[in-house]
């Protein structure tokens, strides 16, 4: 699915200034984060010209076309114009040739400014530009912050997931989405999980009901988005069944084509969820930091065993 932005909100975020805004201008699309400076269209060649992109302009683009001849500057502007990119920005508040604003209108191209270096406006627009087209999921669970790591909770409606996010939420730590976890895939392959802005803070238990956590808790208690590095799957216990006990293979669930650790947590009567996942994020955090509990219990046994293997074979020599 290809994602866009309108320009009307590139608009308000940047706070730019409409020089020309040709009627339905704030409901075009932009498809692509990365800018295009158009010193190869304005020298006359656009055969590779990126029509999906913002068109971003400077001093040297102005000063280039100053010493061209007007018939010629005029031609080629109308030309690049032509090619309906979705709009062109000017930084460091350049004030456009009067024919590039002719040609503009001719056109239909919207003409925005901003008194940001060319640098910085490049850098902002990217950043805010890759997020929003990111690619992006929705996911039925619980996303929450635990000692800083986020932590998606999964399980079947009514396993406890709200629960357990409602426990961890009192002992200090931060819900991000309760019922729909909107997740992206960040250009750096982070995912980051955030909730719909319609029910954001909110969160529902069973036989109390939709509870604001903000007002309950304070700001302390919520976040607007967290990188989600643990996925914990509830599922009811199942006697007979044999469940991990040490830890020792690393398990994984793809989301958005990106591997994220994975545990499945039994649940029955008397198991604290709450602190299960305070433990896991522990855990997870010491194994990205190199250190593997199960792997050291490991090393320990079968250190003792060669131990045990050298003593016994020494004492069969002694015999002899």
């Amino acid at each position: 699915m290809q994602y866009s932005v309108k320009l009307g909100h590139i608009i308000d975020k940047f706070k730019l200034e409409e020089l020309h805004m040709p009627k339905g201008a704030r409901e075009r699309r932009v498809l692509r984060a990365d800018l295009h400076r158009p010193g190869l269209a304005l020298a006359g060649f656009t055969k590779f010209f990126d029509s999906k992109r913002l068109l971003l302009m400077s001093r040297s683009e102005m000063a280039y076309l100053r010493q061209l001849d007007p018939e010629v500057r005029r031609e080629r502007l109308e030309v690049m114009f032509a090619k309906r990119a979705p709009a062109t920005v000017f930084a460091r508040g350049v004030t456009p040739l009067p024919d590039l604003l002719e040609a503009a209108k001719k056109a239909g191209m919207p003409v925005l400014r901003s008194g940001e270096s060319s640098t910085t406006l490049t850098s902002q627009l990217f950043e805010y530009l890759s997020i929003e087209l990111s690619p992006r999921t929705t996911m039925h669970g619980v996303l929450v912050e635990v000692y800083g790591w986020g932590v998606l909770i999964l399980g079947e409606s009514g396993i406890g997931k709200s629960e357990t996010a409602i426990e961890l939420i009192k002992r200090g730590h931060r819900l991000v989405a309760d019922d729909a976890v909107e997740i992206k895939r960040l250009p750096d392959g982070r995912l980051q999980g955030t909730a719909p802005e319609s029910i954001r803070h909110f969160i529902e238990i069973r036989g109390i009901g939709v509870l604001d956590v903000q007002r309950l808790f304070g700001m302390g208690a919520v976040k607007l988005y967290e990188n989600i590095l643990l996925v914990i799957k509830l599922e009811n216990w199942e006697n007979g069944r044999r469940y991990d006990r040490l830890g020792l293979e690393d398990v994984t669930m793809d989301i958005l084509d990106t591997p994220v650790p994975a545990i499945t947590v039994p649940v029955r009567p008397g198991r604290n969820l709450a602190t299960i996942v305070e433990a896991a994020a522990m855990n997870a955090r010491m194994k990205i930091m190199g250190y593997n509990s199960a792997q050291e219990l490991e090393r320990r046994i079968l250190a003792s065993i060669q131990r045990g293997s050298s003593s016994l074979v020494s004492g069969m020599a002694d015999d002899v």
